[in-house]
């Protein structure tokens, strides 16, 4: 199983690709192709069949999973993007620090 410096729910910025600069909440991880959907990012047009449930089926917006390595955590204290490390609390837990301002990403 891959280890990733990102999780659902975090806020990520997109560093590369035709949605650079665009923001947004992670909403699936998807490991084995180190992917993940960001809630309102990289929106591509799906083409549905009519069927029961859509009886008029038509063209949708849905986002589409972006690379792991284009994504960027946003630091949550001062709200820009940073790297990422691993740090040992108080308690003997490993957490994830933002390396820029030092704050523990819950």
């Amino acid at each position: 199983m891959a280890k990733f410096h990102i999780k659902t729910g975090d806020t990520v910025m997109v560093i590369a690709g035709q949605s650079k600069g665009q923001t947004g909440r992670i909403i699936r991880m998807i490991p084995k192709q180190h992917r993940a959907v960001v809630e309102g990012v990289n929106m591509v047009t799906k083409h549905q069949k009519p069927t029961a449930s859509s009886p008029q089926g038509g063209l949708s917006q849905m986002e589409a999973p972006l690379h792991v390595s284009n994504l960027m955590l946003i630091d949550p204290k001062t709200g820009t993007p940073t790297r990422v490390g691993m740090k040992i609390n108080d308690k003997g837990q490993k957490v994830r620090v933002a390396k820029k301002s030092g704050e523990t990403i819950k």
